[in-house]
């Protein structure tokens, strides 16, 4: 196994401790937990943020409850993602009072559209992957959290400076570890073709065996063209996502005798004790994870 060595890991990796619920704060509900994450670390102790999915859930597909809408009723705030991640939000929205405010988080962002016939000209949702764009979340959270609560606006921007310096940092983490690639091994394998974004800022090729969770469905076309890439590149490992089934990228380790190098955390939060219980954690998890498998020896 290849150890891997990020730049400035020490001072701002550990996990976030867990919070209990505060009854007295005014509650923000995020459409999933990477928002929640990062709303958390810009609401401080002011606001109480809680998820809507759960760590683990799919979030495309995902089927709001009549708990989820009790919970949201009871909010002072919504934050979505939007760019059709949560394709149940507008369905969800209509059962909703109106005089709740909500924010979508990628406005603001110019999408990158995804690179797929079957769903040609829609965006890919999955900006958060890029830390420079997260920062544009930073500041869409600060707007809206100094709308509703502006006597803590000033500890809104502090908390969001702080966050920023801390994804300043990991970008430079990121692009360090991954330099160290060779040419030939910069193509980045998954099910889902969620590192669009995180493969354009870092120089890496891309490939996977559907666009979003939501069209989840293998063609015999679109496996037997990865299949041939992972040959033709001699790739030594290739890797799926937390929240769906690996079968058909184990298909793939299995005609082109690379491997199934790790599981990627990109739409959910592993929760407090896994690899992945912050968006920066999940990002250091997700490149420790492609390094060591890429620069194994080739198949």
């Amino acid at each position: 196994m290849v150890a891997v060595a990020l730049v400035g890991l020490v001072g701002c990796t550990a996990a976030q401790p867990v919070r209990q619920q505060d009854t007295s704060r005014p509650k923000v509900l995020a459409s999933f937990t990477i928002l929640a994450d990062m709303a958390q670390a810009v609401a401080g102790d002011h606001l109480e943020v809680t998820s809507l999915i759960k760590s683990g859930a799919e979030v495309h597909s995902y089927e709001p409850t009549p708990s989820d809408l009790r919970q949201a009723a009871g909010a002072v705030l919504i934050v979505d993602n939007g760019l059709n991640m949560e394709s149940w939000r507008e369905r969800f929205y209509i059962n909703l009072p109106d005089h709740i405010p909500r924010v979508t988080l990628t406005q603001g962002i110019e999408p990158l559209s995804i690179d797929d016939a079957a769903v040609a000209g829609r965006p890919n949702p999955h900006a958060w992957m890029s830390p420079r764009l997260a920062m544009v979340y930073v500041e869409n959270l600060r707007q809206a959290f100094t709308k509703i609560a502006p006597e803590h606006g000033e500890d809104f921007a502090a908390s969001a400076a702080a966050y920023n310096r801390q994804l300043l940092q990991l970008d430079e983490e990121l692009r360090q570890t991954i330099a160290r690639l060779p040419e030939e091994r910069r193509l980045l394998v998954t099910c889902e073709g969620a590192f669009s974004y995180l493969a354009r800022d870092y120089g890496l090729d891309e490939a996977y065996l559907w666009p979003v969770n939501g069209d989840s469905e293998v063609t015999a076309q679109r496996l037997a063209g990865v299949i041939r890439l992972v040959e033709e590149r001699q790739l030594p490992a290739v890797f799926c996502e937390s929240t769906v089934s690996s079968t058909a990228q184990e298909e793939v380790a299995a005609a082109t005798g690379s491997r199934l190098a790790g599981v990627f955390y990109v739409d959910s939060l592993s929760g407090p004790e896994g690899p992945a219980p912050t968006l920066l954690e999940l990002q250091r998890h997700n490149i420790r994870i492609l390094m060591d498998g890429l620069l194994q020896d080739s198949p």
